[in-house]
Formats: structure tokens, sequence, C-alpha cells
């Protein structure tokens, strides 16, 4: 069936919202599901090239034509996700949230805060681990979003929407969250962890389809990989500085890169191996996706692959073992290029 699963394979952070979003319109995908809850946001840009940064939809919300799905599996902070649908001018045929779904509460933010969780291991503290336990522990107080008035013109079966489109051969983009590294199940640097697992074969699950749906598993990664401010758990290369970065790519100023929901500045290191390989074995991807290139290079931007950077793409497919099938300069969809036709035109 043609169903897209986009992930991370490092610690999130990898611009998988702008390739879910360069992927859904090339595939015109018919819907786009989003899964996990409001602690990662992911950002794209709109038609009238505004920068949206989206914690609850899916880039969905960002084409003409196609449905934005919140799966079973999904934890909505309702506050949030009706904010983002009024910015969008979103009515419900375009927004359908399954009624399995579970709201975060107030509670639920506030339990994560007094937990110490935030300096503890840099969680975003949005209440979705504390939900994710009150879910699992099958509380008497389980909010599913079919009990939350506020969401009634948007709550249906999401999964025999995707299915009626799958019978129809329609497109469907899987938008996972986070980054292997960051997986509760697979990391190697638990406790330093999200609240689920973040491999492809969990979006999937959470989504309602089948593993036999799948035929297409992109992984994101960036060029150097990050982690959001503080005491978020280690590297397994160099962490270095953003001002290192700006220096060996010729940079006018450092990126300073701010998380999507917290705003904090994240830490950064050197590209890791170890961590891509991993999460290769783990997600068995079909189209790598290697992002960041202008920081390796900032005569990249605009889409020309250097010397420099043609040597970085090969360094990184010799240490994972793996083809990169496109590259990415910026923030935008656009910025998307297939690397040996890039450097091709630029050498002639």
């Amino acid at each position: 069936m043609p169903v897209t699963v986009v992930v991370g394979g490092q610690y999130g952070s990898e611009g998988k919202g702008k390739v879910a979003h360069y992927l859904a319109r090339e595939r015109d995908a018919a819907a786009v599901i989003r899964v996990g809850g409001p602690n990662s946001g992911h950002t794209s840009f709109a038609k009238d090239g505004s920068r949206q940064v989206l914690q609850q939809l899916p880039v969905a919300a960002l084409l003409d034509d196609s449905v934005c799905l919140l799966g079973p599996g999904a934890y909505v902070d309702p506050e949030i996700l009706l904010s983002e649908i009024s910015r969008l001018n979103l009515g419900p045929e375009r927004v359908c949230v399954d009624y399995r779904a579970f709201v975060v509460t107030d509670a639920d933010k506030q339990a994560e805060r007094d937990s110490g969780l935030g300096d503890r291991i840099g969680s975003t503290c949005s209440g979705t681990g504390a939900a994710v336990v009150r879910r699992i522990g099958r509380a008497a107080d389980g909010d599913l979003a079919f009990g939350c008035e506020d969401l009634h013109p948007f709550v249906g079966d999401s999964v025999a929407f995707a299915r009626r489109l799958l019978d129809r051969r329609r497109r469907v983009v899987v938008e996972g969250t986070q980054g292997f590294g960051l997986s509760l199940l697979h990391s190697p640097h638990y406790p330093y962890v999200t609240s689920r697992d973040t491999s492809a074969a969990a979006p999937v699950a959470e989504a309602g389809l089948s593993p036999l749906d799948v035929d297409e598993v992109a992984m994101v990664l960036r060029a150097f990989p990050i982690r959001v401010a503080g005491s978020s758990g280690p590297f397994d290369a160099e962490e270095i500085e953003w001002e290192t970065i700006a220096q060996e790519a010729g940079l006018p100023k450092p990126p300073q890169e701010l998380t999507s929901v917290t705003r904090r500045l994240r830490r950064v290191a050197r590209f890791e191996p170890e961590i891509v390989i991993k999460a290769i074995r783990a997600n068995r991807p079909s189209l790598l996706v290697l992002n960041h290139l202008d920081h390796v290079d900032g005569n990249c931007a605009g889409g020309t692959i250097t010397e420099k950077a043609q040597r970085f793409i090969a360094g990184v497919e010799n240490a994972t073992g793996h083809g990169i099938d496109l590259v990415g300069f910026g923030p935008r969809p656009g910025d998307l290029v297939r690397p040996r036709q890039s450097a091709a035109l630029e050498t002639g």
C-alpha cells in the first residue's frame, strides 16, 4: 500500500517536517498522519512563505488538499491543537482527530514540572510523558478525545479514514517525531530518552496501519546532530560550539538554533556514525536524507554542492554504509535536491 513513513535518525530536529512536506507534495499525498504529542515541534513553510512551527498538526495543514489526521497513538493538547487549526484557518473537513487519541491535561503538565524531568533529562514538560503514564496505567481519569467537548467538531475515526484512502491507492504519509537516539526502547542513552518509541514501526502502529501498508521509509539526518539544552544526555562524538560551525563553514554568524517547543539553544556535536548505523538497522530506510549541508559549507546555500560538501557526503556514506538520496541546505522543502544530480550540474 502507498504509505510513506518519515523518521529521524539522531536526536530529533533533523528537519523531518520539511522532508514530510516535500514528500507529501511530491507524492500527492491525500493525508498526513501525526502521532506522538506536543513535546516536539516541526517547522515548514506555508504557500504564502510564512514560517510555521507545528506541535500537533501534521504538514498536511500547509498543503491545499491534504487532510490532517491525528491517530489513536496521538497525545493531544486541545489548546495547542485548536490554536494551530485557527491560525491556519482549517475546518473539520481538513482535520480528523481519532476518537481514541489521548488528551494531555494541565495536571499532566504540572506533574512533569513537579517531577524535575526538565532539569534531570531536559524534558519539555509538555505533559506528554505524564499522559502516557496515565494511559498505560489505565487510570479511571483517562481522557480520550471523544470525551473532550472542545474537540468534538474534529473527532472521528482516523484509521477508517486512512484505510478508505489506501483502498483507493491514495498516498498517505506518516510523520514520526523526535529521533531514533531518543527512543524509549532502542536508544543507547537511557534514561535520556522520550516517553515512547521513535523507530519507524512505532508511528505506523500508533496510526492504526499495518507494516504491510508501508512501501517507503524516509530517514532524516543532519550534518551536525543536536540535543536540547541542559542535561539532555550525551553525544557519541565531540560536542562543539555553534561558533565553531560558523568558522569552519564560512558563515557570517553562528546559526544559534533554538528548539521548536521550548525555544532553548540546542547543543551540537560532530556527525556520529554510531547512532546512525543503529538507526539504519532498526528502520531499514529506503530513502536517506541529509540536511544542513550549509552548516558544512556556507557556499552550499542555494543548492550548489561544493567539493567540501561532496567530501562530507562521501564520508557519511562510507561511515554508515548507506547512500544519501536527498540533501538539504535550508529550512524550505524546495531546498532538497538529489546529491549526485546537483554535483553533476556543478561540474558540468
